[in-house]
């Protein structure tokens, strides 16, 4: 898990890797926007006398996207091995597209009943399908554009561009919550969120239907074979690796998944107002641009192994002090500060991760 350095690569094709970086930060935008509404999501689609209850049902519609992340993982993963980077990722664009028009648009459960529900819940399926298959492709699009010497630092735009996803989700939440109202948001304006992402769509088709194929592409015969032949193979071959992937994983969707849902935290149990929820994902995003860059500088520069480790034995420290004083001193600063920080430690973290296991 060192820094490699291989002579002989291609230049860094800086379009190319914007217009990744974009796609990718658009896909966000629309996954990661059902958390910092999931209140209001809740009672449009979940009524209940009782506010947890349908809190709770809100957010275990969240989750439902994220069990299918390792199927979108494994199927257009091993699609884009066969068709090329681009292809997949024009495909995953177009399906959260998909399901983000079916968030946006579906009448509310005082409306339609049970189909309403439906309704919502094969959105966030079609979502996190499309998540999942835009996350291998566009790493493994910006690993392989990337000089060997700078690996870490390219592929760290993968999460600096989640950041980005982040930070201007929190810009416009903010925004519109001063504008319409907290009533007028939690009402209705969540559904203009959505609206938005959906209308940057067909710019991000419309670039990435240009991207160049990297030099990485094609190169192994043997991933022309079929998904389930790619899962055997992975599971017979790399069955240690894939252990050690999902351990190291499930230790950053931990510190990830304290950001996401801080928004729903601060409302929901510290109190605080729509327009202070709705600013916290500027918090996690200004941390998730800056820190994955300055960690994939960092792996570049001493290696993957102490960016992986540093970092992540900081948030074991830090997080239930961290935690202690936001419940002590649950005001808009500390909840902010909070996220800053357990944010830039993960994202630092993120940066090395995804490098270190192409490379492993």
């Amino acid at each position: 898990m060192t820094a490699t350095t291989t002579p002989d690569h291609p230049a860094l094709n800086r379009k190319a890797v914007g217009a990744v970086v974009l796609g990718n930060a658009l896909e966000f935008y629309d996954f990661t926007l059902y958390a910092f509404f999931a209140v209001p999501i809740g009672a449009a689609f979940f009524p209940s006398d009782n506010a947890t209850d349908s809190l709770l049902a809100s957010l275990a519609l969240f989750g439902i996207g994220y069990v299918m992340r390792p199927i979108g993982g494994i199927v257009i993963g091993a699609f884009a091995d066969r068709a090329g980077r681009k292809p997949a990722m024009l495909i995953t664009i177009a399906l959260m597209a998909v399901g983000m028009l079916m968030l946006a648009l579906a009448p509310s459960y005082a409306t339609l009943g049970g189909w309403a529900q439906a309704i919502v819940v094969a959105g966030r399926l079609i979502q996190g399908l499309a998540l999942g298959g835009e996350v291998g492709p566009s790493t493994a699009y910006l690993l392989e554009a990337a000089p060997p010497r700078h690996r870490g630092f390219v592929a760290s735009w993968q999460i600096a561009s989640q950041g980005c996803a982040a930070l201007f989700a929190g810009i416009v939440a903010t925004g519109l919550t001063i504008v319409l109202g907290e009533a007028a948001m939690a009402d209705w304006g969540w559904r203009v969120m959505f609206l938005l992402g959906i209308g940057v769509v067909p710019v991000g088709l419309v670039i990435r239907s240009h991207l160049p194929e990297t030099a990485g592409e094609g190169e192994d015969p043997a991933a022309a074979a079929s998904t389930g032949a790619v899962v055997v193979r992975l599971l017979r071959e790399h069955g240690r690796l894939l252990l050690l992937t999902f351990v190291v994983i499930a230790a950053s969707t931990v510190s990830n998944a304290i950001g996401t849902n801080m928004p729903v935290y601060a409302r929901a149990t510290l109190g605080l107002t729509e327009t202070v929820s709705t600013a916290v994902p500027i918090a996690l995003g200004l941390a998730s641009v800056v820190f994955p860059l300055l960690g994939g500088w960092l792996a570049d520069r001493f290696g993957r192994r102490p960016v992986l480790i540093w970092p992540r034995a900081a948030i074991v420290v830090l997080a239930v002090p961290a935690f202690w004083w936001l419940a002590q001193s649950p005001t808009a600063a500390s909840v902010y500060a909070v996220t800053f920080l357990m944010s830039a430690l993960s994202s630092i973290n993120a940066a090395a991760i995804i490098v270190a296991i192409p490379e492993s």
